[in-house]
């Protein structure tokens, strides 16, 4: 009983935030609240973490303002960080994908900005090095997301962050209220403030009013204290363009934040008080990095002992990224592979060290899946935690998904009305998409996953999608396989007659997991007694008769709202997947900028409940 009301007076206390937020304005200023890495928001959203989300609209583009420094000094290089579309950011900064930026230059990144649980997030991920969950939020992204969230995304304490791991990072974005709809406002940028800024010289820059930069952030018109290295929202009416880029200044890590003063006197103790600070923290910095660079040479030292040598030799410096479990711990997460614990032929949910996750159980050689597994690094792709070897078998420990895979998803019956919807559909594409980009474009050398498929695709709480199974992956491309392996529906007709493989194969599967997406059905399906494969009765059938049922729109009255539009512009982006010339086929950065420009257009109200 107790904790059923401690659970019912959280849930209160959400909407009573989420419905302030609406009268109030869009989001409340964090304040320097959001350098302290232990707060806590059980009693309901805290801007220490995230920006909260509306129940209004659970999508959107947004923007991100990103100051360059090495080693972020290229459109890729941002990108990358931030898991954005690089064309996009060279269109909107008017500046070439090739060009090497100064240090300090003000850079607009855009993103796919969704609710999450209680957040509004863009998901990225961050191969680890030496450094900390402090440093990576406010050096490595500059305030763009928190050290407070960012321990809760990761299975990992804060001695545990060793070079190599690859972890999740939410960064700051929010999506506008009707409120801000209707008076004009398209997008929110989330703003990086420094030293100098003040709010009426940042709207000034931005053509927008003070009051309007205060409602989106709640905090007075008349006196509104901002601090450096925390972010504030600005509503704009239309993109930001690089003519909005003209300042600069200097990045300084973060020891202390200290709000704007106008004593000169305040300013002069301020920075002499900053400067000591700053000194015992980069003594404890030192001492902290010391601390770990010997756990790792002890962990690596150790290595040998739990792995055998011939597995060694094929996954070089293995030890510096992923961590090496005993069998007897493997064993109790999974209460001795109790049946109960299954989640398929060879892979069982467990606890480990705190952490739920996943355990996938194999005889053949995991060498190759490992090695590529350990040098990617992206939100869409499953997070590799560590591996075992006990007796000639190998156990794989993933990060667990809880809603499974997108073919369980899809045949779900049970499912809410809220979770079928067009938003989660084509967010469900997006994530797939990204992925696939990353592997196919931003990765030396290419990577071509070979087996999508929905039932290799796997969904979180939140229903985002990760790219999971590698074991058919493979670097080289445009190369050809002595043997076909695959799922049927999804493998391409290159691959399916000649063995050939290239990322087109994956821009194929993708095309068919789209489809399914669309209609709710599987690759192959019965009818009248025989199987039909998806992608030849996508072509000959009417967009209506293809659209799953779960995704009609009713408005208020009851009648049904024609989906046929939103359907045909998905359906021809999965055809043009689909052609059977693999140079015909769009690649996957085009889908992602399809998707992209569909995604907008489909938001509709009565879709959506809370």
């Amino acid at each position: 009983m107790l904790i059923m009301s401690k659970n019912l007076f959280k849930f209160l206390v959400m909407l009573l935030t989420l419905s302030s937020s609406k009268s109030q304005g869009q989001q409340q200023y964090s304040g320097n609240s959001v350098m302290n890495c232990d707060e806590s928001d059980e009693t309901g959203p805290s801007p220490s973490f995230l920006y909260t989300c509306n129940v209004e609209k659970p999508s959107c583009k947004a923007y991100l303002m990103f100051r360059t420094q090495p080693p972020y000094l290229s459109v890729s290089s941002i990108s990358n960080l931030t898991s954005s579309d690089p064309m996009e950011l060279s269109r909107i900064n008017n500046i070439s994908t090739s060009e090497i930026l100064p240090p300090d230059n003000v850079v607009f990144v855009p993103v796919s900005c969704s609710c999450s649980g209680q957040y509004y997030r863009a998901n990225t991920s961050y191969k680890c090095s030496n450094e900390t969950y402090f440093t990576i939020a406010n050096k490595t992204y500059q305030g763009l997301t928190s050290c407070n969230e960012l321990k809760r995304e990761n299975p990992y304490g804060e001695l545990e962050l060793v070079p190599g791991l690859n972890l999740h990072v939410p960064l700051r974005c929010a999506c506008p209220t009707e409120e801000e709809i209707a008076n004009g406002t398209k997008f929110l940028l989330t703003f990086l403030i420094t030293w100098h800024d003040s709010v009426p010289e940042i709207s000034r820059k931005f053509n927008v009013s003070v009051q309007s930069v205060a409602a989106a952030n709640g905090f007075s018109v008349e006196n509104p204290e901002i601090y450096p290295f925390t972010t504030i929202l600005i509503p704009l009416a239309t993109e930001p363009h690089g003519a909005q880029l003209r300042w600069s200044f200097p990045i300084s890590f973060p020891y202390s934040a200290v709000p704007h003063v106008k004593s000169y006197n305040w300013l002069r103790v301020g920075v002499g008080t900053g400067a000591a600070l700053a000194i015992l923290c980069f003594a404890l910095l030192l001492g902290f990095l010391n601390f770990k660079k010997k756990k790792t040479t002890e962990a690596s030292g150790r290595l040998k002992d739990r792995l055998p040598e011939q597995f060694l030799d094929k996954v070089v410096g293995i030890g510096e990224i992923l961590k090496i479990f005993k069998y007897d711990e493997i064993e109790a997460a999974t209460d001795n592979f109790s049946p109960q614990k299954r989640l398929s032929e060879s892979i069982y949910r467990g606890i480990l060290r705190g952490n739920l996750v996943a355990v996938k159980k194999t005889s053949t050689d995991v060498s190759k899946e490992i090695k590529i597994l350990s040098n990617l690094n992206h939100f869409n792709l499953i997070s590799l935690y560590g591996v075992c070897e006990h007796d000639g078998v190998f156990y794989l420990v993933y990060e667990y998904l809880e809603e499974g895979s997108l073919k369980e998803w899809l045949c779900r019956e049970n499912s809410s009305s809220f979770a079928h919807s067009w938003s989660h559909r084509i967010l469900i594409a997006l994530d797939v998409a990204s992925g696939l980009d990353y592997l196919h474009n931003f990765t030396a050398p290419a990577h071509v996953h070979k087996d999508i498929s929905s039932r290799n695709i796997l969904l979180n709480r939140d229903l985002r999608a990760k790219i999971a199974n590698f074991s058919l992956a493979r670097e080289n491309v445009n190369s050809h396989s002595s043997y076909v392996v695959g799922e049927k529906g999804y493998m391409a007709p290159e691959y399916v007659e000649a063995g050939e493989v290239s990322p087109k194969v994956d821009v194929y599967a993708f095309g068919v997991v789209l489809l399914e997406l669309i209609t709710g059905r599987g690759a192959v399906f019965v009818q009248d007694g025989e199987e039909v494969l998806l992608s030849k009765a996508a072509i000959e059938a009417e967009v209506n008769e293809l659209i799953d049922p779960r995704l009609q729109v009713k408005n208020p009255l009851g009648y049904a709202i024609d989906q046929s539009e939103v359907g045909s512009r998905l359906l021809r982006l999965s055809i043009a997947c689909l052609n059977p010339e693999p140079s015909s086929r769009l690649s996957m950065d085009e889908v992602v900028k399809g998707l992209m420009k569909i995604q907008p257009d489909i938001y509709n109200p009565q879709s959506f409940s809370i």
